[in-house]
């Protein structure tokens, strides 16, 4: 299929970018259950879709319909009966039509206005029958269509964990400003603050780690390390005189995961978050990220 694509397939992706409603999918038997995978990964993905059972469209379901809808109908012969009154819907009302089938010369083809016509393969079952290959093609044309649809518009990290809240996914997209520690919480001193006072910061917020801060900017950043490394006459000296003067920062909107890369590369249990000024905002701590599920 890869290296003879249905002719229509450009058409349609045009048509369903500039459908101001949503991708309306339907199909019967396996058909309808690949149709809901592929309603499924269109909306996932930026393209409003919804799954209509081909049935109940006849008993009142066509109502979810709308003239600013797309259909897009799936079935392998092209004379699925129950299809029959979705394609005479929107006949009667110049709804778009978007047809995948096997058969080019099938009444649903013709009916459409875009075709998709599937290449002729068997089927994988020994009898020839039962849809296998078909529905792998239907399957794999339909993620054709929402990955085509995703480079079109754009389609951003930050856009697919909008969708993707819950689970591993919506871990993996979580930005470090929904997982830092901010206000109180974060471990700051001035540069010219005495060692005596910075340890009692350093051991109050529980982080390790002390940002050391001049006009309002990171400037620097004592670990547990630097301590150990500046044993002699620690106390009697200044944040400043101890700081590493390259602290590992993030900003607020990158994804959690990029910081964890960080947290790793440095071989360090925390890290500052700025904002675009170099200001300090947040610490995030390795564990707030495996806790969050970022893996």
């Amino acid at each position: 299929m890869a290296a003879a694509l249905p002719e229509d397939l450009a058409a349609a992706i045009d048509c369903i970018q500039a459908c101001q409603g949503r991708v309306i999918v339907s199909g019967i038997g396996k058909s309808g259950h690949i149709g809901r995978k592929i309603a499924a990964t269109l909306a996932s993905t930026g393209t409003p879709a919804c799954f209509v059972h081909a049935a109940e469209a006849s008993h009142g379901d066509l109502g979810m319909i709308t003239s600013a809808d797309v259909c897009l109908l799936i079935s392998n012969s092209g004379e699925t009966s129950e299809l029959r009154d979705l394609v005479a819907y929107t006949r009667r009302f110049s709804i778009p039509l978007i047809a995948i089938s096997s058969r080019n010369d099938s009444s649903l083809m013709k009916m459409a206005d875009h075709r998709l016509l599937l290449p002729a393969a068997p089927e994988a079952c020994s009898i020839g029958m039962a849809p296998t290959t078909s529905t792998t093609l239907a399957l794999a044309l339909g993620d054709a269509l929402a990955v085509s649809l995703m480079s079109r518009r754009g389609f951003r990290p930050q856009d697919f964990s909008v969708f993707h809240p819950g689970g591993k996914l919506g871990a993996q997209m979580a930005k470090v400003e929904q997982l830092m520690h901010a206000g109180d919480a974060v471990p700051l001193v001035d540069a010219e603050t005495d060692m005596r006072e910075t340890l009692l910061v350093m051991t109050s917020k529980g982080f390790g780690i002390a940002g050391i801060v001049r006009s309002g900017k990171l400037v620097g950043v004592i670990t547990d390390g630097d301590l150990r490394r500046n044993m002699d006459g620690l106390l009697d000296r200044r944040a400043i005189e101890i700081a590493k003067d390259s602290p590992v920062t993030v900003t607020p909107d990158v994804l959690a995961a990029t910081a964890l890369a960080k947290l790793n590369a440095h071989a360090i249990g925390a890290l500052f978050v700025v904002d675009g000024d170099g200001a300090p905002v947040g610490v995030l701590h390795v564990h707030d990220c495996l806790r969050a599920g970022v893996v």
